[in-house]
């Protein structure tokens, strides 16, 4: 079954991205979300996000005002009837998660498919939630949506493969790259990407390096386009942190153990570039490394 409609639940970064992308590529999309304030919240920063293509040159205005002429939003979950793909991106929390697609099981047509954006929760028990698992498949974007090219295809031991390949081409048909994982934990990204990340954290913590020394050895020896302290701040260390744990409670090994040094920077809410403050401060510009991390175990000139 082709692909026509598109349902988007939830409007935050993840899910007005979604709905973009979706929306630019000539696909009718609703988007639900709890609120009033919500829907304006997420479709200004869509509007936003547009408008800004516009002023680089790299969106033309009537391509903007198309996107948005194709997108509907509200608080009605009537509207997402006649899509054949819905896709959840709201609140990474498995409770939230099944008791919303409980919820709309009445308001779908039978053939529909369902999809959530998580990046580490099962999809299994999702599924397990309505009662249509042999059409839910998990289907995780990357941040910021529009930008990245890749999206994961991840299948449960109940998903029909026409299903599996109907969502790959609907990958294709809004630009992203597909690629196909099982449901365990983590995918594919997150299984290799999260160790790497909690190692930085380790180097720092265990005074191996500088913050701006550690980022600069990945950088020029591994020809990373930005170190993991970096990229620890722009994902935001709280949502690393969040997943390290699923993803320890699932394996029970150490290398997605979250490092003390993580743990107390997400309670004192140094989150990395969102709150202003991570392993590096970014009320200044260039944003100057937070060396006091490493406890004074790591010093310049030494």
């Amino acid at each position: 079954m082709p692909i026509k409609k598109v349902g988007v639940l939830g409007c935050g970064l993840m899910g007005s991205g979604i709905a973009q992308v979706a929306a630019q590529s000539g696909f009718p999309t609703a988007i639900l979300e709890a609120t009033p304030a919500l829907v304006d919240a997420g479709m200004k920063r869509i509007t936003k996000f547009l408008d800004g293509g516009v002023a680089k040159g790299k969106v033309a205005p009537a391509d903007r005002d198309a996107t948005l002429g194709r997108l509907r939003a509200g608080t009605d979950p009537a509207a997402l009837a006649d899509c054949d793909l819905v896709v959840e991106a709201i609140t990474e929390n498995l409770g939230a998660k099944r008791t919303i697609f409980a919820a709309l099981e009445a308001h779908l047509k039978p053939d529909a498919i369902l999809a959530s954006n998580t990046s580490s929760l099962s999809i299994t028990e999702m599924a397990a939630a309505t009662a249509r698992p042999t059409r839910f498949v998990g289907l995780h974007f990357f941040n910021p949506v529009p930008l990245m090219k890749l999206v994961e295809v991840v299948r449960t031991v109940e998903t029909a493969a026409g299903v599996e390949e109907t969502v790959a081409e609907f990958a294709r048909a809004i630009g992203k790259t597909p690629i196909r994982t099982t449901d365990r934990t983590g995918f594919i990204v997150n299984r290799l990407l999260v160790p790497y990340l909690l190692d930085a954290i380790r180097a720092v913590e265990e005074g191996v390096g500088s913050i701006a020394d550690i980022d600069a050895g990945m950088k020029l020896g591994c020809g990373h386009p930005m170190g993991p302290l970096t990229l620890n701040d722009l994902v935001g260390i709280d949502t690393t942190y969040f997943i390290s744990q699923i993803m320890f409670d699932e394996f029970k090994e150490k290398r997605f153990a979250a490092p003390p040094l993580m743990k107390r920077m997400v309670m004192a809410g140094m989150l990395g570039r969102k709150s202003g403050r991570g392993f590096y401060d970014y009320s200044v510009e260039p944003p100057r490394p937070n060396d006091f991390l490493t406890g004074g175990a790591v010093e310049r000139g030494r």
